[in-house]
C-alpha cells in the first residue's frame, strides 16, 4: 500500500491499531490466569471486554471509510506482548509476578493512549466525525485502565511486592 497522503497514513494506522487489539484479545486471558491478585485478575478480564470492543469500533470505522481493518501485523503490541509472556515463564514470587504484570500492562496501556491519540487527532484533521468519537471513546478507556491499574499497585501489589517472598 502506497500512502500519499494524511487518509493513506490513517488508514494504515487504523490496520495497525486493529492488529494490535487482536493481539491483546488473545494474550489478556494469559495474563489473567497468571495473576494471583484477585482485582488484578478481573481487571484483566474487564480490560478483555473492553478490548473487544476495541476491535469493533476499529471495523465500524473501517466499514465507513470502505478500508479492510486486516492485512498488518503491529509490531509494537507483538513486542510488547512477548516482553509480558517472558516475564509470566519466569520463577517468580506470585506478587512480584502481579507487580510485573501490572508493568506490563501499563507498557500496553501507554502505547494504545498513544496509538489512539494520534488516530483521533488525525481523524480530527481529517473532518471524520463519527471516528473522532469512536476513538476518543477508546482512548478514555485506555486512560481509564491505566489509572486503575496505578491504583491496584500503589495500593496492594508493589507493596506486597516489595516484601516478596520474606514472609513466605
Amino acid at each position: 500500500m502506497k500512502i500519499e497522503d494524511l487518509q493513506d497514513l490513517f488508514n494504515d494506522h487504523l490496520k495497525d491499531l486493529y492488529s494490535a487489539e487482536n493481539q491483546l484479545v488473545k494474550a489478556l486471558p494469559k495474563m489473567a490466569k497468571a495473576a494471583t491478585n484477585e482485582q488484578l485478575r478481573a481487571g484483566f478480564k474487564e480490560h478483555l471486554e473492553q478490548t473487544k470492543q476495541h476491535v469493533a469500533r476499529i471495523e465500524e470505522i473501517c466499514k465507513s471509510l470502505q478500508v479492510t481493518p486486516k492485512g498488518k501485523k503491529c509490531s509494537g503490541m507483538e513486542g510488547l506482548i512477548e516482553e509480558g509472556e517472558e516475564l509470566i515463564a519466569e520463577d517468580a514470587d506470585p506478587a512480584v509476578l502481579d507487580a510485573g504484570l501490572i508493568a506490563a500492562a501499563q507498557k500496553v496501556e501507554h502505547y494504545e493512549i498513544a496509538a489512539y491519540g494520534t488516530a483521533r487527532t488525525w481523524a480530527q484533521q481529517l473532518e471524520l466525525e463519527d471516528a473522532v468519537g469512536l476513538l476518543e471513546q477508546t482512548l478514555a478507556e485506555e486512560k481509564e485502565t491505566d489509572e486503575k491499574l496505578t491504583e491496584l499497585a500503589t495500593a496492594f501489589v508493589n507493596e506486597e511486592a516489595e516484601v516478596g517472598a520474606e514472609d513466605a
